[in-house]
């Protein structure tokens, strides 16, 4: 059985050193479900691009987390292929008078509720108070240029690519017609060949984070066993601000913590998202 092309093609967005991996990866699709590939390449599915693969342009040997979703967001202009990575984001404060968040963050429930997770975490943000006005004097603050909040998710994305997150999905793709589940279900045989690969080849194990139910499934492969696990409500959820295991993983990475020296907005410091670096 044959690979379609077009999902060869799609490779190039990979690092070289994942390409033998996600190749087994698509060889374990094709036997266990011999017509899902060559269906879904005539089909239409997110994220557009060729960016299928996109996350793994982190080099292997630099994983120290796996994080898995559920799957692209639901928009061709949100789905990059790098799970949370919400590619209609550019600013993520607002810079209207006592906005809070961005417009295009608080569009993106999971994106909003992570970054109201980090901002309690690292202590900016009361977990009994994170509405309009707490956020409005964190945004204010991030935008004064002075370096003490990152400002775009471009910035963001390299803050996790810096601490070793490989950000994936448990459905590497989304299909209007199509259940989630259903897609996740045809992309576990991938799932299993390139974990196990990463297990066999990282000089760490990296740590596996699992947010919602069907990423869950994932744990349910006895080679996940191998990796050491954590669990969480999918951000979607309000809870998912409140979760002391995740304040407990993010908190000490501080993510929103900025550069001294970055240039205020509109002073040409604006940073464009790079989906081709790493849904």
């Amino acid at each position: 059985m044959t690979i379609p092309a077009h999902f060869l093609a799609a490779l190039n967005c990979a690092d070289v050193s994942w390409r033998p991996l996600l190749v087994q990866g698509l060889e374990a699709i094709m036997a266990a479900t011999p017509d899902y590939l060559p269906q879904l390449a005539q089909d239409d599915y997110l994220p557009t691009g060729q960016r299928l693969f996109a996350a793994f342009a982190l080099p292997l040997d630099r994983v120290r987390y796996v994080l898995v979703g559920e799957g692209p967001y639901p928009r061709a202009a949100s789905a990059t292929g790098v799970s949370f990575m919400d590619g209609a984001v550019g600013s993520l404060w607002s810079d209207q008078l006592g906005g809070g968040l961005s417009k295009p963050v608080n569009k993106a429930t999971s994106l909003r509720n992570f970054m109201k997770m980090l901002l309690v975490a690292d202590g900016q943000l009361d977990l009994d108070d994170t509405g309009s006005e707490a956020m409005a004097s964190i945004a204010l603050r991030a935008q004064e240029g002075k370096g003490s909040h990152i400002r775009t998710l471009a910035e963001l994305q390299d803050k996790l690519t810096e601490q070793g997150f490989l950000l994936l999905n448990a459905a590497l793709v989304f299909r209007h017609h199509v259940a989630p589940v259903k897609d996740a279900r045809a992309w576990l045989p991938f799932f299993e060949t390139v974990m196990a690969g990463l297990a066999e080849q990282a000089s760490v194990v990296p740590t596996l984070i699992l947010w919602g139910k069907i990423a869950e499934t994932l744990s349910k492969l006895p080679l996940m066993q191998k990796f050491p696990q954590i669990r969480a409500e999918h951000p979607y959820n309000l809870s998912f601000i409140g979760n002391a295991d995740m304040h407990a993983l993010f908190g000490p990475m501080k993510l929103l913590q900025g550069r001294a020296g970055q240039p205020a907005p509109g002073a040409g410091g604006q940073t464009s998202l790079k989906f081709d670096i790493l849904d």
